[in-house]
């Protein structure tokens, strides 16, 4: 199998390294063979090296121009407009298929990039540079040739393998410039924050059914902060992900229903609140106080039929009944109860009844010798009735 073979099965594979090595040997055996340089492409675009991307199509169109072939001039233009899409040329890349068009009126992935260039368009300020046609139909470009791309000698092949260049620096993207995107299909919704130079061990990214939220450092200012809330439908975080690549933070959203269609990232729709923690006491209902220490019970109270024994009282109001039924502060209350002493007993009685509901305390010395007087929430007035 030659090297365009391999870059083949490679790119089909989505093994963007392996195919743009393969195609990058084949070319330096064949330095104007079209078909190389646009599949080169294609692996360059997809592992978010557009600027090579674009380099390769500019070469690609002039050399199809050369052969004066119809089909590799369509082919090579067509994978230049994607790449100026990819580096925010957006009125170049609709220059250029406006000539893939004129060419092939037919081609299938016309629609789509039509659309999204559109969409862009629409996004940015009528003054936007990235609004100007500054391309060429047949861009100006240094075209390679097997002389200037000799095949190194062994020694130098070596040398490569044991000293890798460097990496070019990545320029951060300020906060001003970065972008967003997305799109969908049945089962997925997948978002695109167009930032360059994020790094991977501070960035911050949270998923959950009804949200995103994404915030890493950047040189402009402190931090960047992106939140989408609510989504326009609910996911399923536990099969979402992320990834933090070079030029771009990709989120992948796994929809909770497949074959909703969303028509944007966010929506109005309202967020039920999780009921299962139970509902935190209002001070002014529970005093916590508790005081066990035995002492003489006293009885005063406002009601008209006199003094009451709060011990009847509690056993008869209350009681011993495991099979109680009634809402989630009765029962709150009820267990509460059931749990307290004979005077905790006694107290809750006394204090809950004579304040008409808005006290609940279990220090018999706090409110055993005295009438437990209403103290209802802030904004509500107690109205008094006969006891």
């Amino acid at each position: 199998m030659d090297q365009a073979a391999r870059g083949a099965a490679a790119l089909s594979a989505s093994k963007y390294d392996e195919a743009i090595k393969h195609y990058t040997d084949a070319i330096a055996a064949n330095a104007t063979a079209v078909d190389y340089y646009i599949k080169r492409s294609t692996a360059y675009q997809r592992s978010s090296k557009y600027t090579e991307a674009l380099a390769d199509a500019e070469i690609a169109v002039v050399l199809a121009h050369k052969r004066a072939r119809r089909e590799l001039i369509k082919d090579a233009q067509l994978r230049r407009g994607i790449a100026l899409y990819f580096v925010e040329q957006y009125a170049n890349a609709d220059h250029i298929l406006g000539i893939v068009k004129k060419l092939d009126e037919k081609e299938k992935t016309l629609q789509i990039w039509n659309l999204k260039i559109s969409q862009k368009l629409k996004a940015i300020p009528e003054d936007d540079e990235r609004r100007n046609v500054t391309v060429k139909d047949v861009p100006d470009v240094e075209l390679p040739t097997s002389s200037s791309t000799p095949k190194p000698a062994k020694s130098e092949e070596k040398a490569k393998e044991t000293a890798p260049a460097a990496p070019k620096p990545v320029v951060p993207t300020p906060a001003s410039k970065i972008k967003h995107d997305w799109y969908q299909n049945n089962e997925n919704v997948t978002f695109t924050l167009l930032a360059k130079g994020v790094p991977k061990d501070k960035a911050t990214v949270e998923i959950t059914k009804d949200s995103l939220s994404i915030s890493f450092p950047i040189q402009d200012s402190s931090d960047f902060d992106y939140t989408l809330d609510p989504f326009y439908a609910e996911v399923d975080p536990a099969q979402s992900s992320y990834r933090v690549l070079s030029t771009k933070i990709e989120v992948t959203l796994r929809k909770a229903t497949p074959g909703v269609k969303w028509h944007s990232l966010e929506g109005d729709r309202k967020i039920e609140t999780s009921t299962d923690a139970p509902a935190a006491i209002p001070s002014h209902i529970l005093t916590d106080k508790t005081n066990e220490t035995e002492t003489a019970p006293a009885y005063p109270t406002s009601s008209k039929k006199g003094v009451k024994n709060w011990d009847k009282v509690a056993k008869e109001d209350l009681g011993d009944d495991d099979d109680f039924e009634g809402d989630e502060t009765t029962r709150f209350f009820k267990q509460l109860y059931k749990g307290a002493g004979e005077e905790q007993q006694r107290a809750m009685m006394k204090s809950y009844q004579e304040s008409g509901g808005t006290v609940l305390s279990t220090d018999w010395s706090s409110v055993g010798s005295k009438f437990v007087a209403p103290e209802p929430p802030e904004g509500m007035e107690a109205k008094k009735y006969s006891g």
